[in-house]
């Protein structure tokens, strides 16, 4: 009977982000009933029937799909990179950017709007800048030859206050009215110019990071348990460790360059992950993939339709997962961490 109700909740979990994708083409303020959603979605895929208006087709096929898609997997990329991290460091409070991964990329962003101002620079920076950032912190991290947890997180806080510190300074020299508006915009995050080219650009490093978490995830098990356990039981705690942040900064940098910085999804769906299916990362990290992408498509459809402007998504996380991670600390009393 149990294991009745949780392959039912799985299932759940898998068939959600299709549901959230599809829910999502329904909103935004132009407004198109079931049925025409349904006519354009039927001829694209099958070329009969009735053809939509050509506005009907646009807006469905062009703005909408797309943009739910590129959120869903921006979300799965950072909940799944969170996930990992959080058991690599068996530390609770650990994020996807927690390494340097998003200030790095926010440098790199900022610094290709003030000298190029195009979206293929700005990717290309932003993602080289983001595993850059990552890099530093891990030889910053093995300063004595080694690599134990918490030399990677003060790496990791070191390389993050001096790429803000850059970030700032790029804000303070960029043009006022063209290139420090642009920056200000993409610090925040944003999927309003999201197309399929961008799901292309980023398709490659978000899937190969989350596929690589997905197959070592049995590993993050062995490695929370701490460095004389693991090696108790012969894992190559550098190698396994080393592969881990590669694949968790692949996915996160992926997900930033054509996103922005997002913050919370990395910190809040992991521990809402634990609440449902556990501590086991071999379930975890699919639950925390399935939880990531409905979270942030469900968020960016609330920032297109509560104001007549587009909401910037990190001011939406942060409100929205500020409060509830709060609600989480004091259900669980700090208890869906072990």
């Amino acid at each position: 009977m149990i294991f009745k109700k949780k392959h039912i909740l799985y299932t759940l979990l898998v068939i959600a982000p299709v549901v959230c994708i599809f829910i999502s083409l329904f909103l935004g303020r132009y407004p198109l009933t079931g049925e025409n959603i349904i006519q354009v979605i039927w001829h694209s895929l099958t070329g009969s029937g009735e053809a939509p208006l050509k506005v009907h087709s646009t807006i469905v096929t062009e703005i909408r799909l797309p943009r739910a898609i590129l959120g869903s997997l921006v979300g799965a990329s950072l909940a799944v990179s969170g996930t990992a991290l959080q058991g690599l460091f068996r530390n609770p409070l650990v994020s996807s950017g927690m390494l340097g991964v998003s200030s790095g990329a926010g440098f790199g962003a900022a610094l290709a709007i003030i000298l190029f101002n195009n979206l293929p620079s700005i990717y290309l920076f932003a993602f080289l800048f983001g595993i850059a950032a990552v890099a530093l912190s891990y030889f910053i991290g093995r300063i004595y030859k080694t690599t134990p947890a918490i030399m990677l997180v003060l790496g990791g806080v070191i390389v993050s206050s001096v790429f803000s510190a850059l970030l700032s300074f790029a804000k303070y020299i960029a043009d006022p009215y063209e290139d420090l508006p642009s920056i200000v915009f993409w610090l925040m995050g944003s999927l309003a110019s999201a197309s399929y080219r961008d799901i292309m650009v980023s398709l490659v490093p978000m899937t190969l990071g989350m596929g690589a978490i997905f197959l070592v995830r049995w590993r993050i098990n062995v490695l929370s348990m701490g460095d004389r356990e693991a090696r108790s039981l012969g894992i190559d705690i550098r190698g396994n460790r080393l592969l881990v942040i590669a694949a968790a900064t692949l996915a996160t940098a992926g997900a930033v360059c054509v996103a922005g910085i997002v913050g919370w999804i990395g910190l809040v769906i992991p521990h809402i992950g634990r609440i449902i299916a556990g501590n086991d990362n071999r379930i975890l990290v699919p639950v925390s993939m399935s939880l990531g992408a409905c979270f942030l498509v469900i968020i960016d459809n609330l920032g297109r339709v509560i104001s007549g402007g587009e909401i910037p998504l990190s001011i939406l996380t942060a409100l929205v997962g500020g409060p509830f991670f709060v609600y989480l600390l004091k259900k669980t009393k700090g208890g869906s961490w072990q």
